[in-house]
């Protein structure tokens, strides 16, 4: 017999369940894309477009800065089946990007291959003899597998809805009786935040966050988005848990096989962090094999015994083989996933499970490619730098359009080279501006002293 146990309920950081609903031109896009661009926080914004590439329309101009616009990544699909929208999610997953945008939801219900059509061609199966009343049992499955994917992808998540109106038989009489969204009924259940659109203007008319209740702006934005990370970022970070308990003392094998199952039950095995202990860019899912490797009892080959002497001395053999590795496709341009695709590529197995004399290897090869690196010349500056770019810039009193050239001026003076375009930036160039505007980004002065420094730095001598 199962046991059932309850445990004192903790609330957890969480990320954006939103759902923008609407009649035709109300402003759905535009708004699902400006909140996106505050939640993503300098991430990537994927968008799955099912009508007709019209989202495109808010895409950057080439050669035209001065046109306003969003950059994000776009994914079209004309044919919205739920298998589709699993397989969007996933790229997403692999993409990592940080906020996902359904544009819309509703096709996925009443579009071409929507839940709807599904049931139509379900019922006129041979031997089914039950029509559509039957038809439902198998897209109901479906429906549950699709809202799965897309509820349980680990960035944040806006959905955007059209609504038509809704009528009544009264008698012989027909009443409007308001307006239908076009989903199923109880999809708003689905999300945290319902927002109505109208002419621009947002009512939030569903939220589980009293702050946000009966809320009315026009144009939502960055500030609606804000007040929303707000909410979101109330209680505890589920991942920053998984890593105190990994890193916690007393550390076993089989508490850090019970810590990764608990990540991948909450798809929180690709979550980005810092490594516990070099501080770089690292997944939860590669953390916890590190660690739970480092404690992995070594068997001796006899039948029931182990030798746990070795088994420390093993651990941190590997751990310095494997730093040695990263160290040395660090000097060579790779970044951590970068080294361990190559890693898996030629061993066939992930850098965290590597032997020490495979991890050896692979820093040896690592070195002997510097000249390969470098022939194939710097790393170009990045979709998200370029998004952090714009906010930092705003923070030093330089955002607005008209302030290009002078941007253009300051980076070129930073960097110490002249550009004509962001463009032209290497992603190293990119990150040393980023440095310098985020130090100087939340000081009380911020744009006096940040200019300050810059025509200090244009004074001296080349």
């Amino acid at each position: 017999m199962t046991t059932f146990t309850f445990a004192p309920a903790t609330r957890e950081t969480a990320k954006a369940r939103i759902a923008l609903q609407g009649p035709g031109g109300s402003g759905k896009t535009k708004t699902a894309l400006r909140m996106a661009e505050r939640l993503a926080q300098g991430g990537v914004i994927g968008l799955v477009d099912t009508e007709r590439r019209s989202a495109l329309k808010y895409a950057p101009v080439p050669g035209r800065p001065d046109i306003e616009a969003h950059e994000f990544a776009h994914l079209p699909m004309a044919f919205c089946s739920p298998e589709n929208l699993i397989g969007a999610v996933n790229a997403a997953i692999e993409a990592r990007v940080a906020v996902l945008i359904i544009d819309s939801w509703s096709a996925f219900w009443a579009g071409k291959g929507g839940l709807l059509a599904r049931v139509d061609e379900e019922s006129k199966k041979a031997g089914n003899y039950g029509g559509k009343f039957t038809a439902w049992g198998p897209v109901n499955e479906l429906e549950q597998e699709m809202l799965d994917a897309l509820l349980n992808f680990p960035g944040h998540v806006i959905v955007t809805m059209r609504t038509k109106n809704d009528y009544a038989m009264e008698g012989k009489t027909v009443t409007k009786i308001g307006v239908k969204t076009v989903q199923r009924e109880g999809a708003e259940y689905e999300v945290d935040v319902v927002i109505d659109m109208i002419a621009g203007t947002g009512t939030v008319t569903k939220t589980r966050y009293s702050a946000l209740d009966g809320a009315c702006v026009h144009h939502p934005g960055e500030d609606f988005a804000e007040a929303i990370l707000e909410q979101l970022g109330q209680g505890v970070d589920p991942v920053q848990a998984i890593v105190d308990d990994l890193v916690a003392d007393g550390l076993t094998y089989e508490r850090a096989l019970a810590l990764h199952a608990r990540a991948k039950a909450r798809n929180l095995l690709g979550a980005d962090l810092l490594h516990p202990v070099t501080g770089e860019p690292a997944t939860l899912g590669p953390v916890i094999a590190e660690y739970g490797q480092a404690v992995k009892p070594v068997t001796t080959g006899v039948t029931g015994s182990s030798a746990p002497t070795s088994d420390a001395e093993i651990a941190a053999e590997t751990a310095r083989a494997r730093e040695a590795m990263y160290a040395a496709a660090k000097a060579v341009g790779l970044d951590v996933d970068a080294a361990s695709a190559r890693f898996k590529a030629e061993y066939g197995t992930d850098a965290i499970w590597g032997t020490a004399e495979q991890l050896r290897a692979a820093a040896a090869t690592f070195a002997r490619t510097t000249a390969t690196d470098q022939e194939q010349g710097p790393t170009p500056v990045t979709a998200p730098q370029m998004r952090m770019m714009h906010a930092c810039f705003a923070k030093v009193g330089l955002g607005a359009k008209e302030a290009r050239d002078e941007r253009l001026r300051v980076t070129s003076v930073i960097i110490g080279r002249s550009i004509g375009s962001a463009n032209e930036l290497t992603k190293d160039e990119a990150q040393t501006l980023l440095d310098t505007l985020t130090n100087f980004g939340d000081r009380p002065n911020a744009a006096a002293d940040f200019a300050a420094m810059v025509e200090g730095l244009a004074k001296q001598p080349a």
